[in-house]
């Protein structure tokens, strides 16, 4: 019954932490016209206030501390705040330029990215039926980029800035919480001297009204508390269960795109969704398997 009940509420904390994120876009584009820079500005200023609170709440600063005297550590996780920055930055702009349906796709496309960034710098080896997953998700693109005659790049760039930002935290022994903290306080600086120059030049949009000055400090909120949920379920779920649980996010953005900001959903994005979405199914059902015949 423990066990049963420490499952339940895993999966809660996974549909928590997906939910929010594949609800996003909503919370976004109430930014309007506000641009992405400054949008994206206030994400990492709030999330580093935020993170830095709740890790003091949880007497973990002693995490922050010990990354902060590791100038090894410290040069990887300027690289990862850097690739951080790039991806929520072009998932802004992507949102907030009607285009939330290349968002999702990226997402879609990024756990098969992240296969191909295993094998080539991990050294994981393929099965059959990953390579299958591969190649029906390279068709997919393919056939996206033919009908239309231009390059998903937003779906790119997020698959690629996201994919090689796991690949980096992989293979460092850092906390989630602690390593974001240490990210996005490397990037405050430059974040808080963009605003800054925006409050001095009148150019900036926070405190010239209420509604956009409380959705600025509300992105530190909805940046920490899916992590926190995320976080939580990682800790009572299977990863195969928890890899199984992210496509939530992805398949929310698509349907906020469709049938919510009335986005085009053309025969070319059914064809190419769908040699996507097998090689996902694909992939997903050998994974499983994989895993249960593991020993436990």
């Amino acid at each position: 019954m423990e066990d049963k009940s420490h499952d339940n509420s895993g999966i809660l904390y996974a549909f928590l932490a997906y939910g929010a994120w594949g609800l996003l876009p909503i919370y976004l584009k109430f930014f309007g016209s506000v641009s992405a820079v400054e949008v994206l500005c206030h994400r990492i200023l709030w999330s580093a206030i935020l993170l830095v609170i709740i890790l003091t709440l949880q007497k973990r600063l002693k995490e922050i501390q010990k990354l902060w005297r590791s100038p090894r550590l410290l040069m990887i996780l300027l690289s990862t705040a850097v690739l951080l920055t790039c991806n929520w930055g072009i998932y802004i702009y992507g949102v907030n330029s009607d285009r939330v349906v290349e968002c999702s796709l990226g997402y879609f496309i990024n756990p098969l990215f992240s296969v191909l960034l295993g094998f080539f710098f991990l050294q994981e080896r393929l099965n059959y039926w990953q390579i299958l997953s591969v190649i029906l998700a390279a068709l997919g693109v393919g056939n996206f980029i033919w009908d239309f005659g231009q390059v998903p790049w937003i779906a790119f760039a997020l698959a690629f800035s996201f994919g090689l930002y796991g690949l980096l935290r992989k293979v460092t022994v850092v906390q989630p919480m602690s390593g974001l903290a240490v990210e996005t306080l490397l990037i405050s600086p430059i974040a808080l001297a963009w605003v800054g120059h925006g409050a001095i030049a009148r150019s900036g949009n926070f405190g010239q009204s209420w509604l956009l000055s409380f959705l600025f400090i509300g992105c530190g909120v909805i940046t920490s508390l899916p992590l926190l949920w995320f976080n939580n379920a990682a800790r009572r779920l299977q990863l195969s269960t928890l890899g199984l649980m992210q496509y939530i996010a992805p398949s929310l953005q698509l349907l906020l795109g469709v049938f919510l900001y009335h986005e085009p959903f053309t025969r070319t994005h059914l064809i190419s969704f769908s040699l996507i979405w097998t090689a996902l199914a694909i992939y997903s059902g050998n994974s499983l398997l994989n895993t249960r015949r593991k020993p436990p």
